[in-house]
């Protein structure tokens, strides 16, 4: 049997350390706390290469008496609780004794400290966990911490860090989770010798929140306020109509400490159904104020998570708190006037431009000729598919096609308005002349586009559409049904695939500003090549927000807004999977925003060119979730049906 050895103190505090101080945002946090447990007004906090190299924390709080230093980087001491009775109501951010104890055994670390009864403050310098010095120092009352070079001593978690960028992210999230948790503290975070946050510490928390995340998502906002014999819940919520598709603006602190609660998280979106659209989520910022013996915070290392002595009474008092809200302060959704304007403009613009230079279009080649079939305009009756254009082969043949097309619609002897007069115009006919023999439709280098060529297919007879969802097909002694959403969104996703060298974007007239949490910042700022390979054109615009100026072309009509914010979530909870994957989860996400939906009224003259298209498409046979394209009915099944066979 192996001998059992007592660990060196050297050893045990490292591993006792690497619990406390994953990355130096585990650092900063717990440096913060102990600021915010001192009774600090203002925090600035300052950090270089990502905190990596170097960290500063800078409070005006009660300081440390220098009798107390050495006992402040010795494990478990702290002033924070003396005995087991003070575990059952812990009133502090910090309890355990364990954080400048951990952060000095693997870093650097400089400290000035002065309490307001001293006339000279102290300076003392630990490394490793060993005291170097300790002397006077002229400083003001509070406490100045510098860490450098974490993890220098440990190599094998040093090897683990991310890049700097992304580590300073990080960093930046506990910053803004701070500020917002306690409005009544002024916060400044500099990076990199740049201020990029800073709180009044006026005390309202709609103020550290629209520092942190901007004057538009604060806009969005409504207060939310509730309670109940145990429980009281304020904050904000975010109104149905800016939803976001992930739950990663969902923030919830438990007596003004930032924690994960799925309780409250399903009380919330409980609350929402029926006001909010299935598959989107809301955002809030809540705090759940509790008696202190009503919560134990002592469950996780990290402190993030709680358990509640009655979970039902913290669901209860969020849920109505929320649905109150909504009922009371959520305004009716209003059309705005001048956005109608603004985009019938930028529509007439690019009308005005010959169409080869417009990026939305394919490029048109003299040979084969081809014939663009534009968009209805009709949006109460029809929704056409997007981008979707046919080419004939100009051969002399005696067989002659005619199609009724317009500049800007397109259907049977559709008259369309004149943007700017109000005029109706009537369509134009064309002629084209095409092989003599029954065409057949062949996929080209562009999964948009087909070629009409010598090939007869099977004739098929488009008999009508289901539920404006199922094309209904007769071909021969065969009844075919075409999921038109499926279908088309696989002929989007096998479109951008092909692109995928040289994916076609549309240049936006002005950039949209996206907001993001800190965590889907940080993970588009790493992938922004990954982007560019998709046709989105992303850069880093500061504080938490990106700018999208290309997006792909085959988007044209979606929430650009909204789509980014999925594709940003989908990164930050993804994090570790291989580029080709992420990429393969981007086309799928566009394609299935950009495809015709279930429930969109489509022309004849649409299901019958989109139905030659699919069917002369075998590749097509699922949508990229799996799901079949086309389910197939036989002339006996249906006979079976009536008894006839």
């Amino acid at each position: 049997m192996p001998k059992i050895n007592l660990l060196p103190r050297e050893i045990y505090e490292l591993i006792a350390a690497g619990e406390v101080v994953e990355r130096p945002s585990s650092a900063v946090k717990e440096l913060l706390e102990n600021s915010v447990d001192a009774g600090a007004t203002a925090i600035t906090l300052e950090i270089q290469a990502g905190g990596i190299k170097y960290i500063r924390i800078t409070d005006n709080g009660c300081g440390i008496a220098r009798e107390d230093i050495k006992n402040a980087f010795t494990g478990h001491a702290t002033s924070k609780s003396s005995n087991a009775l003070d575990l059952d109501c812990v009133a502090t951010l910090g309890f355990r004794g364990e954080a400048l104890a951990s952060i000095a055994a693997v870093s650097r670390v400089e400290m000035f400290t002065k309490t307001a009864e001293e006339q000279v403050g102290t300076h003392c310098v630990v490394e490793g966990g060993k005291f170097i010095s300790i002397d006077d120092a002229g400083c003001p009352t509070g406490t100045t911490i510098v860490v450098r070079d974490i993890f220098y001593n440990v190599p094998a978690r040093m090897k683990f860090l991310k890049k700097d960028v992304t580590e300073a992210n990080s960093v930046a999230g506990v910053a803004d989770r701070l500020a917002i948790s306690h409005p009544e503290i002024s916060v400044r975070f500099i990076r990199d010798g740049k201020q990029t946050l800073f709180s009044s510490g006026d005390g309202k928390l709609i103020s550290a929140i629209s520092a942190v995340y901007g004057a538009e998502f604060a806009g969005n906002l409504i207060p939310a306020n509730g309670s109940n014999s145990t429980v009281k819940v304020d904050g904000y919520i975010s109104k149905p109509l800016a939803a976001r598709p992930n739950r990663n603006m969902q923030l919830f602190y438990v007596n003004n400490r930032m924690v994960r609660t799925k309780t409250a998280c399903a009380a919330i979106e409980e609350a929402y159904k029926g006001s909010i659209m299935v598959g989107k989520f809301p955002s809030c910022v809540l705090n759940i104020t509790v008696p202190f013996n009503f919560v134990d915070v002592n469950v996780h290392p990290a402190k993030t998570e709680v358990r509640f002595a009655s979970e039902k009474e913290v669901f209860n008092a969020v849920y109505y708190a929320v649905k109150n809200a909504l009922a009371m302060d959520d305004e009716r959704p209003t059309q705005n006037a001048s956005r109608i304007i603004e985009q019938r403009v930028a529509k007439q613009f690019f009308a005005a431009v010959p169409k080869q230079e417009q990026l939305h279009f394919s490029e048109v080649k003299p040979q084969p000729k081809s014939i663009f079939v534009p968009e209805s305009k009709d949006i109460k009756e029809e929704k056409p598919l997007r981008n979707t254009s046919y080419t004939v082969e100009d051969e002399p043949r005696k067989t002659v096609l005619r199609f009724e097309t317009a500049a800007e619609g397109f259907g049977n002897n559709i008259e369309e308005p004149d943007l700017v007069s109000g005029a109706l115009s009537k369509p134009k006919t064309e002629t084209v002349v095409a092989p003599a023999v029954e065409p057949a439709i062949q996929k080209t280098k562009k999964a948009e586009e087909i070629i009409i060529t010598e090939e007869k297919p099977e004739e098929i007879r488009v008999i009508g559409e289901l539920f404006s969802t199922y094309i209904l097909i007769e071909s021969g002694s065969e009844l075919l049904l075409i999921d038109k959403h499926a279908a088309h969104e696989r002929i989007i996703y096998e479109t951008l695939k092909e692109q995928h060298s040289s994916p076609e974007s549309q240049l936006l007239i002005a950039p949209v500003a996206v907001a993001l949490s800190r965590d889907e910042y940080s993970a588009v700022l790493s992938n922004l090549d990954l982007l560019s390979d998709a046709g989105f054109a992303v850069e880093d615009f500061g504080n938490g927000t990106v700018l999208l100026s290309e997006y792909p072309y085959i988007l044209e009509g979606t929430d650009l807004k909204a789509q980014l914010t999925e594709i940003a979530g989908y990164l930050a909870k993804n994090i570790r999977e291989i580029t080709t994957e992420k990429l393969d989860w981007i086309y799928h996400s566009s394609a299935c925003r950009a495809a015709v939906k279930a429930g969109d009224k489509t022309s004849a003259y649409e299901l019958q060119k989109f139905a030659e298209k699919v069917l002369s498409m075998p590749d097509i046979r699922y949508c990229p979730h799996g799901r079949p394209v086309v389910a197939k009915l036989t002339k006996r099944d249906v006979e079976r049906l009536f008894g006839r066979a």
